[in-house]
Formats: C-alpha cells, sequence, structure tokens
C-alpha cells in the first residue's frame, strides 16, 4: 500500500510557519526600533495613499504608504534605518503630511506592492484632497449668476442630502459656491434649530444659507474626516486642514472645531494662492510712503516689520515684496506656517509644532544655509524677535510680521519682548502697519452730499496733513461715495467688490534712535515719526474716501477716525 506523504499540506504548513516567523522577527525588530508593529495582511489598504509614492521608488525603498486621512498618513517600512525610505518620508513631510511610520514584514510590504495593479490612472486623485472635477467646476460656474444661484443649488441639495443621506455633494457646493465668491472663510455655525452658514466676503462675514438641524452631525463628521481630525472627539477644540485640487492649483483649507453649546462650530479658511498674487506696485500705497518702502527693502541688511491684526494683508504685502527681491543672484529662506503661496527661486519651508519645528528652530536653521534674504512668518517671543534683530545686524535682510495696533507700536513691543533699545534702533529699518478697507463697487456705488459731522471730520484730518505737508491742499468735497443699498450682480449684492490696503510706517531716523534711549510711548514715537512726511492710517484712509475708492463708514469700520489727532 502505497505512503501519502501529503506532500502539498507539509509545504502549505511549512510556508505558515515560515510566514510566522517572518511576522515574529517584524514585531522584534520593530521592539527594537521603538517603532509600532503592523501586519498588512490584517487591514486593508487604501490605494488613495499607494498613489503618494510611485511604485518604483516604493520598492526600491521597501517602503508602502497604506492609509490616509486628511493629511495624516500611514507607512510601513521594512528598515527604518534604510535611506531611500527616509528620503521618502522627508519628502512626504514636506508636502504637509503627518506621517507615522510603521515596521512591518516582507509579506506585509509585497501585499501592499500588489496592490498597485490596482490604480488606474484615469481615475487617479491625489490623498487628502477633495476633488471637485474641473467639468463640474465649470457647469456650476455657469450655472452661477449670483449668490442666489448658490443657494438655490444648496437648497436643492440639502433637500436630497435629507432623503437620501451623504453629505459629500453638499460640502462641495458649499467649498465651491466660497471659491466662486472669492469668500476667505466658511462659518458653519450649529444653531438651536438650524445649522448658519456665513462667507467671510472681503474681510466682513456674510448670512449665506440656513439649513436643517438634521445634517449638521453628518456634515460634522464629513469635514473631520477630510481634516483628519478624530471623530469621536467633541468637547475640546482641534485644528486639521485638507487641499481642494482646482486644476494645477491647490487651495489649502485650514479647519478650526471649537465646542459650543448647540454643537462644535466650524471654520474653514481657504487660503487660495490667487488672492495672494498682488503685484508691489498694486498695494495701495500712497506715492511717498511707496519711495520710502522701495529704498529700505534695497538695503541689503536691517529689519522691515509689518504689523496689523489677522486678516490686514501682510501676508500678501510680503509676498508682494518677496517678489521684488527674488532674483538670480539672491538667496531668499521662507519660514511659514503654512506656506500660503510657493514662489519660484525661494526656498521655503512650513513650520510644524508637533515635530517641534517652530518658528525659533526654522530661523536657526535658515541662518546656517547662508541666505541673503529671511522671511520669517511672524515674531512669536522673546527669543525669535532676539535672534531676528542679531540676523538683520549681520548682513542679512530680515522680513516678519508682528502684532501691534500701529506703526509706532512695533518699537515697545520689541522692548516688551525684551529687546535692546540700542539694538532695535540699528536693526530696524522700517515698520509698515496695514490694514484692509473693502473698495466700493464701480458698477453701482451711489454718490451723496456729506453731513456736516463727516465735513468737519474730513476738515480737522486734512488740516492735520497739511502741516505734516507743507504746499498740501485739498478742498472739502462735494459729493462722497456710498455702496449702493441692494448692490448688483457684479458685487454679489455686498456694494462693495474686493479690498485695498491703507498704510502707515515709522522709519528709523537719528530723532527717534535718540527718543529710544528714554523709553518713549507710542504717542512720542508717532509725533517724531509725523516729522518724515508719511501718512497715519486714517491719514492714507481718508485720501482714498475722496478718491471715491472706498467709503467713510467703511474706513470707520477699520481706523478710529475720531482719535485724537497730533
Amino acid at each position: 500500500m502505497p505512503v501519502d506523504f501529503q506532500e502539498d499540506k507539509q509545504r502549505l504548513r511549512l510556508d505558515e510557519l515560515r510566514a510566522k516567523e517572518a511576522e515574529a522577527l517584524a514585531e522584534t525588530l520593530a521592539q527594537k526600533y521603538q517603532l509600532p508593529y503592523i501586519d498588512l495582511s490584517k487591514l486593508p489598504i487604501n490605494t488613495d495613499a499607494l498613489r503618494l509614492v510611485p511604485e518604483t521608488e516604493a520598492r526600491a525603498a521597501n517602503l508602502a504608504a497604506f492609509k490616509v486621512t486628511g493629511k495624516n498618513l500611514f507607512v510601513v517600512v521594512l528598515s527604518p534605518n534604510n535611506s531611500a525610505a527616509q528620503k521618502i518620508i522627508r519628502e512626504l513631510e514636506d508636502k504637509n503630511f503627518k506621517v507615522a511610520v510603521y515596521l512591518g514584514s516582507e509579506a506585509s510590504l509585497a501585499r501592499a506592492f500588489e496592490r498597485y495593479q490596482e490604480i488606474s490612472e484615469s481615475s487617479q486623485t491625489e490623498a487628502g484632497i477633495v476633488d471637485i472635477a474641473s467639468e463640474a467646476i465649470n457647469t456650476f460656474i455657469q450655472e452661477i449668476k449670483d449668490l442666489d444661484s448658490v443657494r438655490a443649488r444648496l437648497d436643492a441639495e440639502t433637500a436630497l442630502t435629507l432623503k437620501a443621506g451623504g453629505v459629500t455633494n453638499l460640502l462641495e457646493i458649499i467649498l465651491a459656491g466660497a471659491i466662486i465668491v472669492r469668500a476667505s472663510d466658511i462659518h458653519l455655525e450649529p444653531e438651536e434649530t438650524r445649522l448658519r452658514l456665513r462667507y467671510r466676503l472681503d474681510g466682513v462675514l456674510n448670512d449665506f444659507a440656513f439649513f436643517d438641524r438634521k445634517i449638521f452631525r453628518p456634515l460634522l463628521s464629513r469635514v473631520k474626516l477630510v481634516s483628519g481630525l478624530k471623530l469621536n472627539i467633541k468637547t475640546t477644540a482641534q485644528d486639521g486642514r485638507f487641499s481642494i485640487r482646482l486644476g494645477q492649483n491647490d487651495i489649502e483649507v485650514r479647519t478650526a472645531i471649537l465646542p459650543g453649546a448647540y454643537g462644535e462650530s466650524i471654520v474653514l479658511r481657504l487660503l487660495n494662492p490667487e488672492t495672494l498674487v498682488v503685484e508691489f506696485t498694486d498695494l495701495g500705497m500712497e506715492q511717498k510712503l511707496f519711495g520710502t518702502l522701495k529704498e529700505q527693502i534695497a538695503k541689503p541688511n536691517g529689519l522691515i516689520l509689518l504689523t496689523g491684526p489677522t486678516g490686514s494683508g501682510k501676508t500678501t504685502t510680503l509676498y508682494a515684496i518677496l517678489r521684488v527681491l527674488n532674483t538670480a543672484d539672491t538667496k531668499i529662506i521662507t519660514i511659514e506656517d503654512p506656506i500660503e503661496y510657493h514662489l519660484t527661486g525661494v526656498n521655503q519651508t512650513q513650520v510644524n509644532p508637533d515635530k517641534k519645528y517652530t518658528f525659533l528652530v526654522g530661523l536657526r536653521s535658515a541662518l546656517r544655509q547662508d541666505p541673503d534674504i529671511i522671511m520669517v512668518g511672524e515674531i512669536r517671543d522673546a527669543e525669535t524677535a532676539k535672534i531676528a534683530i542679531n540676523a538683520s545686524l549681520t548682513g542679512h535682510l530680515v522680513l516678519s510680521t508682528l502684532h501691534t495696533n500701529n506703526a509706532a507700536g512695533t518699537i515697545p513691543r520689541l522692548v516688551d519682548l525684551g529687546v535692546n533699545p540700542k539694538i532695535i534702533e540699528a536693526a530696524l529699518n522700517i515698520a509698515l502697519a496695514q490694514r484692509l478697507v473693502r473698495r466700493l463697487c464701480p458698477e453701482c456705488r451711489e454718490s451723496y452730499q456729506p453731513r456736516d459731522k463727516e465735513l468737519a471730520l474730513i476738515s480737522t484730518i486734512l488740516g492735520a496733513l497739511a502741516k505734516k505737508r507743507p504746499g498740501f491742499a485739498r478742498a472739502l468735497p462735494a459729493v462722497l461715495w456710498q455702496p449702493a443699498p441692494a448692490g448688483c450682480p457684479h458685487c454679489h449684492g455686498t456694494g462693495f467688490r474686493g479690498r485695498i490696503g491703507i498704510f502707515e510706517a515709522v522709519v528709523m531716523n537719528a530723532a527717534i534712535a535718540e527718543l529710544l534711549l528714554k523709553n518713549p510711548s507710542e504717542r512720542e514715537i508717532k509725533h517724531l515719526a509725523s516729522a518724515t512726511g508719511l501718512l497715519d492710517l486714517r491719514e492714507d484712509g481718508l485720501l482714498k474716501v475722496l478718491d471715491g475708492v472706498t467709503a467713510l463708514a467703511e474706513l470707520e469700520r477699520v481706523v478710529d477716525l475720531y482719535a485724537e489727532i497730533l
């Protein structure tokens, strides 16, 4: 009787033992390298994650990306010491991904590599991106003539959502509507019986739509999912981000979730690169200040500070200056949070507090790169301020921002941060403060006769300006301009269309340098700065009002027009 050795079963059993040994070895190595171990045979592999690393590079590095949620990316490696794997991880982090590294076996990697065969180039979408197809966007733009058209589309999609479920399309329409009307922020605020949607247009919030409260929870979950936030956390604030792909451009969206009385409030800030492309000559600066700033940025070293509240256009001005300075013989390094617009020829780096890469660490690293010009997104603490100033004293031109109410407040703020006044005098070239005011829509603005109170105010400001600039003269206006109450389709019914900057500056000179030794107040610095003939925010804004660029009421919204005049 023949003996059946069951060779196939024995071979299968041997393969199983070897596989277990391989996984046990991988688990042991994971403990050695202090990395989490993973077995991909028991987990799904996301093809959107795989697409982030080309197959040839992944195989060469023995690395595979297997899961992505928003900007959170999970990768498995055979060895963390593989230089090719380390390079890929660094490149992914440079693309703003938060990379979690796991260690796995060859079998896990083989399973991931097999999934590359399932990727269809025709349906490729980048992970972490809410992909609004170009055809759909074009159709949507053609359908929308005004804000009412967007509301109608939202109402139709809301009814469909309540009936059939799913909020993917609804979120995309909300995002697309914001892009079309050039909103900078989207606010989704749950109330007791409804969900409120507001868009920030030209710096001002506008009620846009109200939804049935039933869609709030699924919409919140969808936002959290694409932003890489935790769905089960409801009592603490969370911050995340994702991107929207429009053609060849990515619009970065920063998500902020805040617990409230009726649920978590959502704010989506849209960082659209197109809105940052403003040329230096188009910033709206008055001629004398424009010439002064050109002189200051042409200097080989020193500190240039932009001040103003969040949303006052400081980043746009910085980028406009960098475009002027960006030449073939100049090395520029920026440290930003986040990188809002990519400048060709400029070395841009983004801070990452989770990785302990702060403005301070970035600035120290940038100085070792032998740059000519450094841009630090914001000076937030004493040590960053001191290093930035020291860099400006050692042959570098340093640009940065600081939170103060006006240009004169820059110097007291630096002193408050512990900077020696004598060093400020040597380092600071110019402190530039700015605000943004809405432009009147040229299609529908209306003229009116100014009231007595307005004429008195204008007369006072023009009188102060005449003292500051001998020879300056301007008659009181016969008419002023205001927005049309109902607006028009060109301005989406707001009466305003776009924004323009108003500016003031303090330029370091001998008089201010001498005053620094006496620990001066803002008022004293402002008084001395007025001798240079540069306009302050109020004066710059008023001239734009008299030219019909903006409205007096709009200027009053941004600047205290009735403050004491020096």
